[in-house]
């Protein structure tokens, strides 16, 4: 499973920008079970180059969660946090049972300090909501964020159990119940954009299981384990599928679901403060609780190599202020001078950002290089800064429009 659809507290202007000190952590995901029920073909967690996930327990014991509470307190009382998010992750979430969701759910919201609002999302495949499940969940005031590659049976198609049988009948069960059952409780849907897929059919689709927001993630990907469809030198296949998606989405005569990509690269145009993993200069606010208990970065990371999210911290030994000084995490809160001389001279710098982090690295090399979507990246954000112009008064500027050309990048031919 990557990613989550868990609301971000929001982001002042003030905290966009970076400081002389650490921005604190915001979003807690916390790995409730460490194991799935799907053994989806492309999954970087369980196929990818870090296999730490095997020596780790299960599920989180009593122990790891109970701590891992008192330290999201500890973290906001320190800094003052006034809402957080909390992400019960996996494998999958929900093989830990809905039960344990709700305790520690409750177990974080007892601690934290009075004021501070908890948001509480478990991020699933589907496969096991049930109605009572539900019920539960929405009792405890927990929403449901779904990860799927489309709303048919064909998008889903490397989506299967361990025996091989395909996973959409229950997904799409459980989507269905939790749109018609608990729309309140609906997060969202997470999908990992697949240019072999016809964009529009795609988004269509999802937009048939009711969604209350969108989440279009690029698969992971870096300069040494290349995405797919990445083999023409000059061609842009994620962009261009994004690009159509968002006309649809912008030409809309009303706006059917929030898609956080396309939200966020508007007001990132427009000067406004985004807080996004893919686009803009936002220090990054989110960390990782492992089943055994320790502190990781993002796993994202682990598309890299073994070993790339460890911090060497853990909430039984160590707060989660202590890894803010890790030189993982100052990197990824340092803005424009954690990114190669090809991004800071990118007119399209204070948008783009460099692109997702994981997606900058090469082997030997480390991560300060451009995205391995540069060229992906530039025609999606153009696109949309062309279609804001289109609606804006003759003469009015848009935040990151370029005047000059940017070199294309795509590493391996030109940088």
């Amino acid at each position: 499973m990557s990613g989550s659809t868990a609301p971000r507290p929001p982001r002042t202007a003030a905290g966009a920008a970076r400081s002389a000190h650490p921005v604190p952590f915001r979003q807690f995901i916390v790995k409730v079970h460490g194991r799935c029920n799907l053994a989806c073909r492309y999954c970087y967690l369980y196929e990818g180059p870090d296999h730490s996930w095997r020596t780790r327990p299960t599920a989180a014991p009593p122990a790891v969660l109970d701590r891992t509470a008192t330290r999201i307190a500890e973290h906001a009382r320190v800094h003052g946090l006034m809402a957080l998010s909390l992400v019960l992750h996996g494998g999958e979430p929900l093989l830990t049972g809905a039960d344990t969701l709700a305790r520690f759910t409750g177990l974080v919201r007892d601690r934290v300090p009075s004021g501070c609002t908890v948001h509480a999302t478990v991020q699933t495949n589907a496969t096991l909501l049930t109605e009572a499940r539900l019920a539960t969940l929405a009792r405890h005031g927990i929403t449901v964020g779904i990860s799927l590659d489309g709303g048919l049976p064909a998008h889903n198609a490397r989506r299967v159990d361990h025996a091989g049988r395909p996973s959409w009948p229950a997904a799409v069960r459980g989507a269905r119940l939790l749109a018609d059952r608990f729309p309140a409780a609906y997060a969202g849907i997470l999908t990992v954009v697949d240019p072999a897929l016809d964009p529009l059919q795609t988004y269509g689709s999802l937009l048939a299981l009711r969604p209350p927001a969108l989440d279009l993630l690029l698969p992971h990907g870096n300069w040494s384990a290349p995405p797919p469809h990445l083999d023409a030198p000059d061609g842009t296949p994620y962009g261009d599928w994004l690009c159509a998606v968002f006309d649809r989405w912008w030409g809309a005569g009303r706006r059917v679901t929030r898609v956080r990509l396309f939200e966020e690269c508007v007001a990132l145009l427009l000067g406004l403060p985004a807080a996004t993993e893919s686009l803009g200069l936002a220090p990054f606010d989110a960390v990782v609780v492992e089943t055994d208990g320790s502190i990781e970065q993002v796993d994202s990371l682990k598309s890299c190599y073994e070993g790339a999210a460890e911090t060497g911290l853990d909430v039984f030994r160590h707060g989660f202020d202590e890894a803010l000084s890790h030189p993982g995490v100052a990197a990824r809160q340092a803005g424009a001078a954690a990114l190669s001389a090809t991004c800071r001279a990118c007119p399209l710098l204070h948008v783009c950002g460099g692109g997702h982090y994981a997606h900058r690295y090469r082997a030997g090399h480390g991560f300060v290089h451009p995205s391995v979507y540069c060229a992906d990246l530039q025609r999606f954000i153009r696109h949309v800064a062309g279609r804001l112009v289109e609606g804006t008064a003759p003469g009015a500027r848009v935040t990151g429009t370029p005047h000059t050309e940017p070199p294309a990048v795509r590493e391996g031919g030109t940088q």
